[in-house]
């Protein structure tokens, strides 16, 4: 009988502390949630132990994406990482499951972070900039601008305008400035972000003065429980398929 495959959760990586400190609370909590599995973090840049080392220590895998859209980094980053493990290891079995988002789960964290300053979605005085990294795929950016969207119309805000620290339009004093003329007499930032950094950071740096900025989703149980369903659902595909 075949082991039951690890959890790999795969993050970009990043220089600052804060980030690494936050992803493996939250990889701790898909731990707490699924002890049955053995649950690893790996990264793609920046930061140790890599993608391809921890898969090289593996027979059978679901690698999990902490990716909240489907971009550079999903498209190209994860499978060149599974590749090259592949190729130093024949015969590992790596499933690649889907990134974090959409998922109304998300939202719930980030809502939560919103709710932790003060910022509830019956306040008709306040207007909000959801703040994402941005990217150079269009579809990318365009779930944010759906999530924005959906807040807009399922809250009593002012408005919700999306705003992206690099990459894309509107920036985040574009949309501070289109909520400011827009008659919002308090401007809130959400954070489209998993974890501290130096996008949030810049994010913050930009809205200084002018906006009360939400922590960054964090090591949130609703994303603990998105990247558990992640790994059944890839887990049950990879059968499927082999059996079919």
């Amino acid at each position: 009988m075949k082991p039951v495959p690890a959890l790999v959760a795969v993050a970009h990586g990043s220089r600052d502390p804060r980030w690494a400190a936050t992803v493996s609370a939250l990889v701790e909590r898909v731990r707490w949630l699924r002890p049955e599995l053995d649950v690893r973090l790996a990264f793609l840049d920046l930061c140790a132990p890599r993608l391809d080392a921890v898969l090289a220590t593996l027979s059978r895998a679901v690698v999990v994406p902490l990716l909240l859209g489907r971009a550079f980094h999903a498209n190209v980053d994860v499978p060149t990482g599974v590749a090259r493990a592949q190729a130093l290891q024949p015969g590992l079995d790596v499933t690649v499951a889907d990134v974090l988002g959409p998922d109304p789960r998300l939202e719930t964290a980030a809502l939560r972070r919103l709710a932790e300053i003060g910022v509830c979605p019956e306040d008709p005085e306040v207007g909000v900039v959801l703040a994402a990294a941005g990217s150079q795929q269009a579809s990318s950016n365009a779930a944010v601008t759906a999530v924005a969207t959906a807040w807009a119309r399922k809250t009593r805000w002012v408005n919700v305008v999306p705003a992206f620290a690099c990459a894309a339009e509107p920036t985040v004093p574009q949309a501070l400035e289109r909520l400011r003329t827009g008659g919002a007499p308090r401007i809130a930032i959400a954070s489209w972000f998993l974890a501290p950094g130096l996008l949030p950071d810049k994010v913050h740096r930009q809205a200084r003065n002018t906006a009360l900025p939400a922590a960054p989703m964090g090591a949130d149980s609703a994303i603990a429980e998105i990247i558990a369903d992640r790994y059944l659902a890839a887990a049950r595909s990879a059968i499927a398929s082999r059996s079919a």
